[in-house]
């Protein structure tokens, strides 16, 4: 005789989407539960956390009175403010004015006497090299519009597109005549072409003679050529 297995049958309307809804509940409050529990020891038994005391405490302040003979300095004065300039008027008396210079006061016999012809003779051996020269009426330049054409043929092209210009001092030595007959570099320019152009224009100068007193005297003079784009 044999043995029969009663299997139920299975509800082919029941599908695995609907068990696993049907157990849900069931898995998401034991999961709950389980958390609270994990929680719970580990907050129990896990260290101290403490905050370390950063209080202070205030010291009272003590005020010593300082003894009888200490004298404390006054406080001190506000600086004053400059005063503003003003022009002051001032009345100058006659007697300390100088009179005027006439040969009513100075008569020629007092004048100093004229240069010997030694002291000429030294004062005209000047060509060595610039020095200084006494005159009482300097030499005066003749030929200026010769000088501006000159200027204009001397200035270096490059220099002139560029805007370039400057000051060049140069000494002349004019003779009795007016006629110059040396001249050299007293001061550059800092460009080496302009002070070239200078001496170049130097030579074209034509002066008055200087004169010392009466008498027509060579000097040396230091005068500015100035080269300037207009």
């Amino acid at each position: 005789m044999s043995a029969a297995i009663a299997v139920p049958a299975h509800d082919p309307t029941t599908s695995r989407n609907d068990r696993i809804k049907a157990g849900f509940r069931a898995r998401f409050w034991g999961s709950m539960i389980i958390a609270v529990g994990v929680h719970f020891v580990v907050l129990q038994y896990s260290p101290q956390m403490t905050a370390e005391d950063v209080s202070f405490v205030a010291e009272d302040l003590m005020a010593i009175e300082l003894p009888p003979e200490v004298e404390i300095p006054p406080p001190p004065q506000a600086i004053q403010r400059p005063a503003t300039p003003v022009i002051s008027e001032v009345a100058v008396d006659e007697d300390i004015t100088i009179a005027p210079t006439t040969f009513d006061f100075n008569t020629v016999e007092n004048l100093p006497p004229p240069p010997t012809e030694s002291a000429v003779e030294a004062a005209e051996d000047l060509t060595a090299g610039p020095t200084f020269t006494p005159y009482t009426v300097g030499p005066t330049l003749l030929n200026r519009s010769q000088v501006a054409e000159a200027m204009v043929e001397s200035y270096p092209e490059v220099l002139r597109r560029s805007g370039i210009g400057g000051v060049v001092r140069v000494y002349f030595f004019i003779n009795q005549e007016g006629v110059v007959q040396d001249f050299r570099i007293h001061q550059s320019s800092g460009f080496t072409e302009l002070d070239e152009a200078a001496l170049a224009v130097a030579d074209v100068y034509r002066f008055s003679p200087a004169m010392n007193r009466d008498r027509e005297v060579p000097v040396w003079v230091s005068l500015p050529i100035e080269f300037q784009v207009r």
